[in-house]
């Protein structure tokens, strides 16, 4: 039974898109049109088809690009909404092989003409959220497998890590030092201090449980308390931080987390939302602890199938560093839609979208829709 989750978009003046190897980029014209060869072109960049909507432009040639830099840069000028689609199958693998013809899309009930079309994989901008007020043994499997989050990470990806519980911080800063990166998460220990060094969360004092210790005297200690986490405060300074990074990037925040989530936030659902659905940001969420025995019900689970991304559940340690590895893997390997909007109401904020696929059996996960103006 095909699966239809949230679309969400992003609606733009000028789209890049980031192919993972030269002259592999596949732009495929809409309906009725004559297919493009399937032969590489690594010299010259696709341009937008002749019969691409009202708004999609014939780009400019492109700079040559650096030797050293393996990607080739698509630009069409225009408005553009940008749909990155995940298929998969009724065991959960996913699904290669499918083209342009084998999808629609639709905008407000509206059906629209696929313009642009990708099935190459995008570098990856990702926050790490990890939740920072665990019982203690399930905080020791997260300590000690954060580390092979960076398994999955290319040259080209990126990644900052933030932990979590009444408040939000940053303990690494953006990085694509893989290297660097694994050592500072080997040094991770939640509920006690971050790791590395670089950020202010890793430059300031000392830190006695995260408090700042001045004289042997921990300073503006905070109470824990399972009632003090605040989810959709940490998602919304996590998309906030993710929502600079390049349109030519496929930006993910992964939450490690139990679910939980207090009355107390500043921020509302809706907040987070906005942001995230206005950026392009899907959500990844790896439930542990009371999430693994509530799966499906959390706030978890709802952030992840709003924005097209997924929810996990890991019991163990062994569990847990399988699925950052299957997180990334539907995240790099989506196939990227893009149409300029015909036939809707262009005064809407919100518009609604919705990707079918034409084979049976299948699963889309994608956004439920998209902001057309970009929060504050």
């Amino acid at each position: 039974m095909t699966r239809h989750l949230l679309p969400a978009v992003v609606l733009l003046t000028t789209l890049a898109f980031t192919t993972a190897t030269p002259g592999n980029a596949r732009q495929e014209p809409p309906n009725g049109t004559q297919q493009p060869s399937d032969k590489p072109a690594p010299q010259a960049p696709a341009a937008a088809p002749a019969s691409a909507p009202a708004g999609a432009q014939t780009p400019a040639a492109a700079a040559p690009q650096r030797e050293e830099d393996p990607r080739t840069r698509i630009r069409v000028v225009g408005e553009l909404v940008v749909v990155p689609v995940t298929v998969k199958d009724r065991s959960g693998t996913t699904v290669a092989g499918l083209g342009r013809k084998d999808f629609r899309i639709f905008e407000d009930d509206v059906e629209q003409q696929i313009a642009v079309f990708s099935a190459e994989a995008f570098p990856l901008s990702m926050v790490v959220l990890l939740d920072d007020d665990l019982p203690t043994r399930t905080a020791a499997f997260v300590d000690s497998s954060a580390a092979s989050l960076t398994g999955g990470l290319g040259p080209l990806d990126e990644a900052a890590v933030m932990l979590f519980e009444q408040f939000p911080r940053t303990v690494i800063e953006f990085t694509s030092d893989n290297d660097k990166l694994h050592e500072q998460l080997k040094r991770l220990d939640l509920q006690h201090h971050a790791p590395g060094q670089g950020s202010a969360a890793m430059t300031s004092p000392p830190r006695l449980n995260t408090a700042p210790v001045e004289n042997g005297v921990p300073q503006s200690a905070r109470v824990r308390s399972s009632g003090s986490k605040n989810l959709d405060d940490a998602v919304l300074a996590a998309g906030d931080l993710l929502r600079s990074r390049g349109r030519d990037r496929r930006k993910i925040i992964v939450i490690v987390s139990d679910g939980k989530n207090s009355r107390n936030n500043t921020a509302k659902y809706a907040d987070a939302m906005r942001v995230l659905l206005s950026a392009d940001i899907s959500v990844y969420a790896i439930g542990v602890s009371e999430a693994v025995l509530n799966r499906g019900t959390s706030a978890l689970a709802k952030y992840a199938h709003a924005t097209g991304g997924d929810a996990f559940y890991a019991p163990t340690r062994g569990d847990l560093e399988n699925l950052y590895g299957r997180a990334f893997e539907q995240a790099r390997n989506q196939f990227t839609l893009a149409y300029s909007p015909r036939g809707t109401d262009r005064s809407r904020e919100y518009h609604a979208i919705e990707v079918r696929v034409a084979r049976a059996g299948l699963e889309i996960l994608t956004r439920d829709g998209y902001f057309s103006v970009a929060p504050k």
